[in-house]
């Protein structure tokens, strides 16, 4: 067969998977523990994207801050049967973690984002702290005896908490764990001093009283949480960190399959009912094209990249 009639065969049978698309249920694996923000948006979106379609599975898949759930995408087929529910975890494990069986960039391709949400500063009641200048103060007297849970090194929990070191000057130990639900569990139980959590899963928890919320960590204090000052304006000039969720395939997925998830996945983003949700949540739509989701990726990285630099950051 001549290189030209192999070619065209090829593109012909990669549109007729591409239009045929999907014939069997897709796959997002949440490369974090259940409970999370990533695991409660896949399913989210899973459910309202199956109309369209057809079933979705959501698979946890947690381990080395990421890296086990999104080496098993990256190995997957690049069919669009297989995607992953990702994180600026991974725009900082680009740095952070450089030995990894894939790089974002390379072994990716991305689909669309999804939403951000601001991350809470909380601590135990038994700490017994009232405002984020008590808890640097208490900090500043015992240097390297108060603990701070993540979900694993390199998610937004931990950059969370080694910018707050950073820029308050304080000596804090990082507990790392396998997934958010742990860390979670650490902070309710007394186990962990401090953490940084998603708002979306830690207000109802501060609410209740079970821990104690010091700080949101965006520019503006949160709608769902307006009595709480932000960790800016509550007394580390400059802090801001924030998670955001999205979705990429392995390297290689058809483009029409590509553009296919992104407008389905932009249909619900973009719908009123969701954004009301979702504010209710703490949680903002986030709508790009996978060009225009790219560029942001590569700026995340570097933006990254500069923090973990100049602050020093290793992991654990």
């Amino acid at each position: 067969m001549r290189p030209l009639a192999a070619l065209l065969l090829a593109l012909a049978a990669t549109l007729a998977q591409a239009q045929s698309y999907p014939t069997r249920p897709i796959t997002f694996i949440v490369p974090f523990g259940a409970g999370g923000p990533a695991d409660i948006y896949a399913r989210f979106l899973g459910q309202r994207m199956q109309a369209s379609l057809g079933q979705f599975v959501v698979e946890n898949r947690p381990g080395g801050g990421s890296v086990v759930g999104s080496t098993a995408v990256a190995q997957a087929a690049p069919d669009g049967y297989t995607l992953l529910v990702m994180s600026n975890t991974h725009t900082v494990n680009e740095t952070l973690i450089p030995k990894k069986p894939f790089e974002l960039m390379r072994d990716f391709v991305p689909v669309a984002p999804i939403n951000y949400s601001d991350l809470l500063l909380v601590v135990h009641p038994s700490v017994g702290v009232n405002d984020v200048k008590g808890l640097i103060a208490l900090a500043k007297s015992q240097p390297g005896k108060l603990n701070y849970a993540s979900s694993g090194p390199g998610t937004p929990y931990h950059m969370a908490g080694e910018l707050f070191k950073s820029l308050a000057g304080i000596d804090v130990v990082h507990i790392p764990h396998k997934g958010s639900d742990g860390a979670r569990l650490s902070i309710l139980s007394g186990q962990v001093q401090m953490m940084f959590d998603a708002i979306t899963t830690m207000a109802p928890n501060a609410r209740a009283g079970k821990v104690k919320a010091l700080g949101t960590s965006g520019k503006a204090r949160s709608n769902i949480m307006p009595d709480v000052p932000t960790v800016a304006e509550a007394g580390v000039p400059g802090y801001e960190a924030t998670i955001w969720l999205g979705v990429v395939a392995p390297k290689g997925t058809p483009r029409e399959i590509v553009e296919r998830l992104n407008a389905e996945i932009g249909k619900v983003t973009s719908s009123a009912e969701v954004k009301e949700a979702w504010a209710k949540q703490g949680a903002s739509p986030l709508a790009m094209k996978p060009d225009e989701f790219e560029q942001y990726l590569i700026a995340d990285i570097a933006k990254w990249r500069k923090v973990i630099t100049d602050a020093g950051i290793k992991r654990d």
